[in-house]
């Protein structure tokens, strides 16, 4: 139960209004996603939980879940996600890479200002193939000092803009 205690906690977070899931299978043995409000016992549908929040409780789950797999990937999970979020889900990330590589995939500044530069690998095009640089921070430390890493990124320091071929 400590792994479901700490996806509840890494939830309220994020949407304190959330109570609970309500985990009954169906006549089929399928469970829907369902959950209680603070304050009220009836049972809520997920259409009344926002794009964003129904994400993070999804990232939620696959980051805070005991270990099943030595890889995670994910694709721009910062879509649709308070700014908050975004950075209570980074230290979800960060939390699950010490035992499990995560792959993300991020066009989010705010995103990539909550890592290290060691922990980003930028990707370019590079006539029609991808090439992928692990930053430096020494490389890069006096701009560090001014700039995070996000907003080097927005200056083109970082790379990782669209080319044109």
């Amino acid at each position: 139960m400590p792994a479901y205690r700490g996806i509840l906690n890494a939830v309220r977070l994020v949407a304190p209004f959330f109570d609970d899931f309500i985990l009954e299978p169906t006549p089929a043995e399928k469970v829907r996603l369902m959950w209680k409000q603070k304050g009220t016992d009836t049972p809520m549908q997920p259409q009344a939980l926002s794009d964003g929040t129904l994400r993070f409780i999804c990232l939620a789950v696959a980051l805070l879940q005991p270990k099943v797999s030595d890889t995670i990937i994910i694709d721009e999970p910062e879509l649709g996600l308070h700014p908050f979020a975004i950075s209570i889900l980074s230290e979800l990330i960060e939390a699950r890479a010490h035992d499990t590589q995560v792959i993300m995939a991020t066009q989010s500044p705010e995103l990539v200002s909550c890592f290290d530069a060691e922990d980003i690998i930028v990707c370019d095009r590079h006539q029609g193939s991808s090439t992928f640089t692990r930053l430096d921070a020494k490389n890069i430390s006096l701009w560090l000092e001014e700039y995070s890493l996000g907003e080097l990124w927005q200056k083109g320091i970082l790379n990782g803009e669209p080319a044109h071929e």
